[in-house]
């Protein structure tokens, strides 16, 4: 039986196939059209996964759409004509893809998918989110929590799993949602919505919960059990093409920062109030819905399960003796979601959980053979060399001691928002300019932006303090007291954006402002080669961890192909670049007049 999972026409697109229940592939759309968060319909994602089957749209059984789009639009028109006349720039602007699009989703997949026969489903947003978190789990049984910004109407959901089934008990409509009021504050800042709020995750520590008291008073009434309501006098979401109005500005007392303008303490504040009421509110949540189901385990998904600095407090000071998270936990995931609640809830066949979970690692897109790398760059004109996989692991562990930048491209592609060891650029965590040279020569972003460590899960507990394993980066820990470096009284004093250049601890390039780091936890069977070369820059340098950032620059996707890997490499100051065996060194490579206009590209991007 195969089932083929479908998200589209939002952001972040994606498709995943599911074959008797086992996760076969699953990618973003994105990574194949180059086109970051691409909402279409995800013909190229589609193919991949028939690809990687080995079938074709006449063998597949079902394909599923991750929420049900005459619901959404029966929301969509029950706004506007709510907020009429106001809005009807929104509104002509949204239905043209109304018309032409989302409302023939059954057709348009019928058309998409060549020579199926099967049947098409639809499925709820936040049944999809919840499927997403509960079924690929490692818990026969747990409670199941869901936030994200809105799916048809719901906004918030909670239930819990059981063996192959899922019930949902309670859930948030729209407009209220916390995952909206994060947007509102990303927007506000001069962020882009839906896709910039791990900026103003990653900005908050710079800042002061100046704003908290405000933002409760007058914006959000958070209850205690983690029901909420938004005060709508300060929003334009509903009704407008921005996420908030003059009363919100009137409100804070000035308009929103221009995007790309200098970042100021003022955002760093902004950043830090809706975090801190983000924080509270998720362990309001997750009190309630323990209380409510009695379980010891938690699932998360949906766009805020992102916030893995709230994620680590919900560990660390939440009811939950253990939590899981989507790693694919926005959008994309809904189309996983879609297709294993499909051969579960739908057709009722039964589960088994799995040590560890079923997600392979999220390592469910494309592969790529030595040969083929070697073919494809040979067509490019690069200079490299194909060794042993010996070769490799020890090029690139040397590589990192000597304090280089190295591009790392090994097996199949992450799904997801993180590049875990598979589409990665690695540095030395233990060097002090470290961040900066990433940042701002490799990344073309914003300097402020914290990297991730990855780290021998066997070693995680000599750095961090973290009492459970994080494969998908998505929980954020404190590092600890006896590899912190104390901060001077002059450092104390220090505010915003002058924080970042003091060393916090011995691993300076991944310990963030507050004395944080969002871990990565590698094993040796979840992650193969990658667990290898920390093992080996371990065995050089007695360093279990490496900086891990994902392998794009800003405004890009992350790479999918041995071409996309190799023109990154060239566009950037990387030092090495390792695809599979194949290794490249940049002083070897012949740099063209296109390389060049590609590094101008990014760099104002």
């Amino acid at each position: 039986m195969r089932i083929l999972g479908i998200s589209a026409y939002y952001h972040d697109s994606a498709a995943a196939l599911v074959e008797d229940g086992e996760i076969i592939a699953a990618a973003q759309e994105e990574r194949f059209t180059r086109k970051k968060h691409d909402h279409r319909f995800p013909a190229n994602a589609v193919d991949y996964c028939l690809k990687e089957a080995g079938i074709s749209g006449r063998e597949l059984d079902y394909a599923v759409f991750y929420d049900k789009p005459l619901q959404k639009f029966e929301r969509l028109i029950e706004t506007y004509l709510d907020y009429a006349p106001f809005g009807i720039r929104s509104f002509l602007q949204a239905m043209p893809l109304w018309l032409k699009e989302k409302l023939w989703t059954r057709e348009m997949i019928a058309d998409e998918l060549e020579e199926f026969n099967g049947k098409v489903l639809f499925s709820e947003h936040h049944e999809t989110h919840a499927a997403s978190a509960f079924y690929p789990s490692p818990f026969e049984s747990a409670a199941i929590l869901t936030i994200d910004g809105v799916g048809e109407w719901a906004t918030s959901s909670y239930g819990y799993g059981k063996g192959n089934e899922v019930h949902l008990l309670a859930e948030t409509r729209f407009p209220h949602s916390l995952g909206l009021l994060y947007s509102a504050f990303t927007y506000y800042t001069g962020f882009k919505v839906n896709s910039g709020e791990y900026k103003v995750m990653g900005l908050a520590p710079y800042g002061e919960p100046k704003y908290v008291a405000k933002i409760l008073d007058e914006l959000i009434d958070l209850r205690d059990d983690g029901s909420l309501r938004l005060n709508m006098k300060y929003f334009n979401f509903c009704q407008g093409l921005t996420m908030t109005n003059g009363a919100f500005d009137r409100l804070f007392g000035a308009p929103p920062r221009k995007p790309e303008s200098e970042i100021t303490q003022r955002e760093m504040d902004f950043a830090r109030s809706v975090q801190d009421v983000t924080e509270e509110a998720m362990l309001r949540m997750a009190r309630h819905v323990q209380s409510e189901t009695g379980e010891r385990n938690l699932c998360l998904a949906g766009g805020v399960a992102l916030n893995c600095v709230g994620n680590g407090r919900l560990l660390r000071e939440g009811p939950f003796d253990n939590i899981w998270i989507q790693p694919a936990a926005g959008d994309a995931g809904g189309a996983l979601g879609a297709a294993l609640s499909v051969w579960h809830q739908y057709l009722g066949n039964s589960r088994t959980a799995r040590v560890g979970d079923s997600m392979r690692g999220s390592y469910l897109g494309p592969s790529f053979s030595d040969d083929e790398i070697v073919r494809r760059l040979d067509a490019l004109g690069a200079s490299h060399r194909l060794g042993s996989h010996a070769d490799a692991i020890r090029a690139g562990a040397e590589a990192l001691a000597s304090e280089k930048v190295v591009g790392w491209f090994q097996g199949r592609m992450e799904f997801g928002p993180r590049a875990l060891g598979g589409r990665s650029i690695l540095g030395d965590p233990r060097s002090p300019k470290m961040q900066s040279v990433m940042n701002l020569k490799i990344k073309y972003r914003e300097s402020f932006r914290p990297f991730a460590p990855s780290v021998l899960e066997e070693a995680a507990g000599q750095y961090f303090e973290l009492d459970a394993e994080s494969p998908y980066m998505l929980l954020v820990a404190p590092v600890r007291n006896d590899i912190r470096v104390p901060m001077s009284a002059s450092e104390e004093q220090l505010f915003g954006i002058d924080k970042l250049n003091v060393p916090r601890s011995s691993i300076p390039a991944v310990t963030h402002v507050d004395y944080s780091a969002r871990v990565q936890t590698v094993t040796l069977d979840r992650n193969g080669p990658y667990y290898e070369l920390i093992a080996e820059f371990n065995r050089l340098c007695g360093c279990p961890l490496v900086v891990n950032t994902s392998f794009n620059v800003r405004g890009e996707p992350i790479v999918c192909t041995p071409e996309d890997a190799y023109r990154c490499f060239m566009r950037t100051e990387m030092d090495v670049l390792i695809l599979g065996n194949v290794v490249l060194d940049k002083t070897a490579q012949t740099q063209t007049a296109d390389d060049t206009a590609w590094q101008q590209e990014f760099q104002l991007d």
